[in-house]
């Protein structure tokens, strides 16, 4: 329906239409000025999916991350305690060389899994906010990729596009105000990401430059602090991804603005 008075409505976008709830209830002159896309909902491309093998990845990072904080303490302890005294020599073979060498080895994987499917699904929301409310977008879907690559500007850049896709995917109240949805989950995870960034450089610096039993055991001790960094970084990547994928699926089906 339109919200002129006229007889004659000019046409509009098939997602600037009020809930069946709200018809007798006009928008409010605010939300008239900001503009609607005029890109059919069509357009849209369904985030459940990638939201849902994402956080299976991001559970296995959870779990990755257990597991290296588990191995950090334990072999930060042994050495400590002098079981292990030709540890972290060039030629060392001892159980936590070998312990932390096969950790090492799956992070690889599994991090370079669970970031391919977090950039696209990060790509593929950042698509629909450009049709959800692309008066809340300011740059184009070829950022949703490239920021994440770009050296020292991949610290601000997602994170700012994360606030816009999420406020484009909020659905307004059934008078067309604006509705306050906290950004929170966004914040805490972009902060305890950096710091599981920060967390890992400190441990492979303290890990490569290891040669005895004392240094493999600080690098032990950064690798469980990490772990634990990580595990929560895991946690708040799923609150935020499965967050935002609702806002989205909801305001999608729905329209712009909310039953009640």
């Amino acid at each position: 329906m339109s919200f002129s008075a006229t007889n004659s409505p000019p046409p509009v976008d098939p997602y600037q239409q009020a809930p069946p709830q709200a018809a007798a209830v006009q928008p409010s002159p605010d939300f008239a000025k900001q503009p609607l896309t005029s890109r059919p909902l069509t357009s849209l491309r369904p985030p459940g999916s990638l939201a849902a093998a994402l956080t299976v990845l991001l559970s296995l990072c959870g779990l990755y991350a257990l597991l290296m904080a588990g191995t950090g303490l334990y072999a930060g302890a042994v050495l400590r305690a002098g079981s292990y005294p030709g540890a972290g020599a060039e030629d060392g073979n001892t159980l936590p060389d070998t312990l932390m060498a096969l950790t090492g080895l799956l992070e690889i994987p599994i991090l370079i899994a669970t970031a391919a499917v977090f950039v696209t699904w990060f790509h593929r929301v950042h698509h629909n906010a450009r049709i959800l409310g692309q008066d809340a977008v300011t740059r184009s879907g070829a950022w949703a990729i490239g920021g994440w690559f770009v050296p020292f500007a991949f610290l601000r850049i997602p994170y700012k596009m994360a606030k816009e896709i999420w406020t484009a995917s909020l659905q307004r109240g059934p008078d067309g105000a604006y509705r306050h949805v906290s950004t929170a989950p966004i914040t805490a995870w972009w902060l305890v990401w950096i710091t599981a960034l920060l967390a890992s450089r400190v441990y492979d610096t303290l890990y490569g430059r290891a040669t005895d039993a004392d240094g493999l055991a600080t690098a032990a001790t950064a690798a469980a602090v990490y772990g634990v960094v990580l595990l929560a970084a895991s946690a708040l990547a799923i609150r935020f991804v499965r967050g935002l994928t609702a806002l989205q699926i909801t305001k999608g089906a729905e329209g712009p603005y909310a039953a009640e």
